[in-house]
């Protein structure tokens, strides 16, 4: 078997959830919690060193799937397996039944990036994940998400070529460790930050604090402690971390920035 992945380049994607809306789009899924390709958008640090990080994520059809593992564990044979010819991990959805097996999503609970999806909380809805687009492999097309990504933060074939093209990083920041499931895709990081122009930042964050000199008169300044803005209380900032096991498909709502689907 020659295993197929992916490859994601952290430093060109903007978040425009293209790839997730191609997506719904190709399978037909409803707006809603039920997405096979999630987009995350976080924000990390404070004045002047804060970040903006974005991610696409999928499911990375590992090499030791163990929500496959998990699910033989209930599901007699299994409703998830690894097909043979491109290495892609499938659900089949009519063996899933959690409420029959008594499940409780271990497939879910076992992958550690959360890519076992459903469509409500509802203790019987069926898992479903992407399909890897095993449909347009067949036509001999990518998938419809890497099709779509007008950044080019997307690519996709053999994993050893991928490797050898783009390096082997398997693990981004804030990413669980790949060491157990080996996920099939190479990653590019995020773009070290830096200053473009030289300017002192405590001095322009002085400057911005007040008004200047066409400002209607006796209005207050713009911020009244520079520390409001170089040490920002935690709770301001709603999405100050990935979070690829939201609780319920609401919080994976909010986390996705995508409240309808």
């Amino acid at each position: 078997m020659v295993q197929y992945g992916f490859f994601f380049d952290q430093s060109r994607c903007i978040g425009c959830h293209a790839c997730s809306i191609i997506c719904k789009m190709w399978y037909d899924i409803p707006p809603g919690p039920l997405k096979y390709m999630r987009v995350y958008e976080w924000e990390k640090g404070s004045f002047p060193d804060i970040r903006v990080y974005h991610l696409a994520i999928n499911c990375y059809h590992c090499e030791n799937p163990v929500c496959a593992k998990e699910c033989e564990k209930y599901v007699p044979g299994g409703a998830i397996c690894k097909e043979p010819k491109y290495g892609a991990v499938l659900i089949d959805v009519e063996k899933c039944d959690p409420v029959k097996y008594g499940c409780k999503r271990a497939c879910w609970q076992a992958c550690p990036y959360g890519s076992i999806v459903f469509a409500s909380d509802d203790p019987s809805e069926k898992a479903h994940k992407c399909t890897m687009c095993i449909d347009r492999l067949e036509q001999g097309l990518k998938p419809i998400c890497v099709f779509a990504c007008s950044m080019r933060a997307l690519e996709f074939g053999p994993l050893d070529e991928l490797k050898k093209k783009f390096g082997e990083l398997q693990q981004l920041e804030d990413l669980p460790s790949p060491k157990e499931v080996k996920p099939a895709v190479v990653f590019k990081p995020i773009d070290p930050k830096k200053q473009l122009i030289p300017y002192n930042p405590f001095k322009a964050l002085q400057l911005w604090r007040k008004r200047g000199p066409y400002a209607p008169p006796n209005l207050p300044d713009v911020i009244d402690r520079i520390e409001d803005v170089t040490d920002p209380p935690k709770e301001i900032i709603g999405r100050n971390k990935l979070v690829l096991k939201p609780s319920s498909v609401e919080e994976l709502q909010y986390y996705t920035l995508d409240d309808e689907g």
